[in-house]
């Protein structure tokens, strides 16, 4: 094994925990939490019932099967993140467009996609774009927000794959933002780039070379 093979596993390993504790922690500041808060409020809609307080006891099961609602969204959204079943079944063109609806959706902004090509690339290249496109997504949707994102994933002349998202708002100017999409993006031995863009935001362009996007 080479000095850079050495290097790229310390990255990639790296990357693994640095990925599981931020998984590890939305789970304890999430789902656990919330989880914990509807027992005691069950709790409280027994002593309720017990007590004779009918109306406090639905008004508290209530509340609780709110928040059971909601945790179950959120651990949902969690698992789609991780590994969407449309990306594994039906590609990374069907994954993006259903990403791009839900986005669109929920933010009231308009997600054009170019990712037909896509379908081209290797399967464990797919998802490691998908990955990359989402977290550009949800950045450029903090930073803005935006009210159009342009995606365009093909498969380059060179056998590589190259990522391009692009929005209309104000321009990016905090590099750190984009620090873990960057360093993500170097453990697949490629490269990104910051530009402006012609709508007048934002264009981010993921390059990864033809030993990391193979057919």
């Amino acid at each position: 094994m080479t000095e850079a093979d050495r290097e790229r596993l310390a990255r990639l390993v790296s990357a693994e925990q640095d990925e599981r504790r931020r998984i590890a922690l939305f789970l304890h500041d999430g789902p656990v939490q919330h989880l914990a808060g509807i027992g005691l409020m069950l709790d409280a809609a027994i002593h309720a019932i017990e007590d004779g307080r009918s109306a406090d006891a639905r008004s508290i099961i209530v509340s609780a099967l709110a928040r059971h609602r909601n945790t179950i969204r959120e651990l949902r959204d969690l698992s789609f993140a991780l590994e969407p079943v449309v990306l594994r079944d039906q590609g990374i063109a069907a994954a993006l467009a259903a990403l791009a609806e839900q986005l669109g959706t929920s933010h009231e902004l308009r997600i054009d996609l170019d990712v037909t090509s896509a379908e081209e690339l290797g399967g464990a290249t797919q998802v490691a774009l998908y990955t990359i496109v989402r977290e550009l997504l949800d950045q450029a949707i903090r930073r803005g927000p935006p009210e159009r994102i342009w995606v365009r994933v093909s498969r380059t002349a060179d056998g590589g794959a190259e990522a391009c998202v692009a929005d209309d708002a104000e321009p990016e100017r905090r590099r750190r933002s984009l620090e873990e999409i960057v360093d993500r993006v170097r453990q697949l031995d490629g490269e990104l780039s910051v530009e402006p863009g012609t709508a007048g935001g934002t264009q981010v362009v993921v390059a990864l070379p033809p030993s990391t996007a193979p057919r």
